[in-house]
């Protein structure tokens, strides 16, 4: 700003204004007194401009409020799962020797009684055949036995011969039989092995990738695959000790658990997050909780016949445990966390804040169920939160909550 003054009798002076101050570079020597009058008056009338626009109060804030709901609640609960076969058959030879054939797709549906491999039966063959032989030989040295004893027995009557003669073909007779017993058991001892060659499923399901390849040496420690039972199939998923007190004192006899369980519906969220569309049902708890873990491992199974769902698979199961009645329901955006303490912002009726603690519970989709804190009915801010201060006016709108 450029103030220029005159004087009578002295030069005209030009002053320069070169700070924030209001102050002067240059002044008229002789009317130095009269500028500075003129620059306080100018930076009073300021301040007081100032003075006034500060002193202006805010607006409220505007707050987004839904009221306090309260009705019967299905309480879910959820666990992470682990998918497995109904039934899994592990592949093993019954009997040593060389793989000569694969007789599968790996991958593939199989069957009951399917031969899966074949290990090289020759010398199995060659054991039954010499298996026959010998009992070929017991038979006929039974038949000659039995001969004696028929010739002798008359003799022996007569006194032709000793009694003695008549005892030992006797035994030698059932000494006989006993060979020709056990010529049959080798025999069919033989006959099984000589079937065992023939590696079989012994259950309906997918084989997975052989582990045996034509040309390896096996033996009964040797795993070749493994076949799955898929339809349906397992759903493996573990509960602590205290959701599990809380089921048996909802359910206090053996009775009412049973047919809980047997009413329970169960959803399988898939890794993806889709929803498996066909429903489960309880299947069993196990027999004991885990003393390292402090867990009950629970079992679900779910229809599976086309085979998407595999062994190893992750998701999560979730079903409605119990129905909470008369629950107070917040959505869970309105609840703020602060040191391990939850509150909420209700606004009263002369649309002033009040920031509550309070007590909650489970969660049911968007909402959270209070304990305690809340009254229905009440409004609770759900948008603006982080704006309001306990006992600050504001402009309420309502929101419309995903109940």
């Amino acid at each position: 700003m450029w103030v220029q003054s005159s004087c009578s009798n002295h030069t005209l002076v030009r002053a320069e204004h070169i700070d924030g101050t209001g102050s002067l570079a240059m002044i008229c020597r002789k009317h130095r007194w009269s500028l500075c009058l003129l620059l306080g008056l100018l930076t009073v009338s300021e301040a007081c401009e100032n003075k006034s626009v500060a002193a202006a109060p805010a607006p409220p804030p505007t707050v987004q409020v839904v009221e306090v709901a309260q009705r019967d609640v299905p309480v879910y609960h959820e666990w992470i799962a682990t998918l497995d076969g109904f039934v899994n058959a592990i592949i093993q030879p019954q009997v040593s020797g060389y793989l000569v054939q694969q007789n599968y797709r790996e991958g593939a549906l199989v069957r009951k009684n399917d031969v899966l491999f074949k290990i090289q039966p020759r010398p199995f063959q060659a054991i039954l055949d010499q298996a026959k032989a010998q009992l070929a030989q017991a038979e006929a040295q039974l038949g000659k036995t039995q001969l004696d004893v028929q010739r002798d027995t008359p003799l022996a009557k007569e006194q032709a011969i000793a009694q003695s003669q008549l005892d030992n073909d006797i035994q030698a007779n059932l000494a006989a039989k006993a060979t020709v017993q056990a010529g049959k058991a080798a025999v069919e001892q033989a006959e099984i092995n000589l079937e065992f060659t023939n590696v079989r499923s012994l259950v309906d399901g997918v084989a997975g990738i052989a582990t045996g390849q034509v040309g390896n040496l096996v033996g009964p420690q040797t795993v070749l695959t493994t076949v799955s039972q898929l339809d349906p199939v397992k759903a493996y998923f573990v509960a602590s000790e205290q959701q599990y007190l809380a089921f048996v004192q909802r359910n206090p006899t053996v009775a009412s658990r049973e047919k809980t369980e047997r009413e329970l519906i169960l959803e399988l969220i898939l890794a993806d997050g889709s929803t498996y569309p066909k429903k489960g049902k309880f299947y069993a708890a196990d027999r004991h909780v885990d003393a390292a873990t402090g867990a009950i491992r629970l079992a679900g199974i779910f229809p599976n016949p086309d085979n998407v769902l595999r062994p190893g698979q992750y998701g999560r199961v979730r079903f409605v445990s119990y129905i909470r009645p008369g629950a107070l329901l917040v959505p869970q955006k309105a609840v703020t966390e602060l040191q391990g303490m939850y509150q909420v912002a209700v606004v009263g009726s002369d649309d002033k804040v009040s920031i509550r603690t309070v007590q909650v519970g489970e969660r049911t989709g968007p909402m959270w169920i209070i304990e305690q804190g809340v009254k229905p009915g009440e409004r609770v801010v759900v948008e603006g939160v982080q704006k309001v201060r306990d006992g600050m006016p504001v402009k309420v709108a309502t929101a419309t909550a995903s109940m």
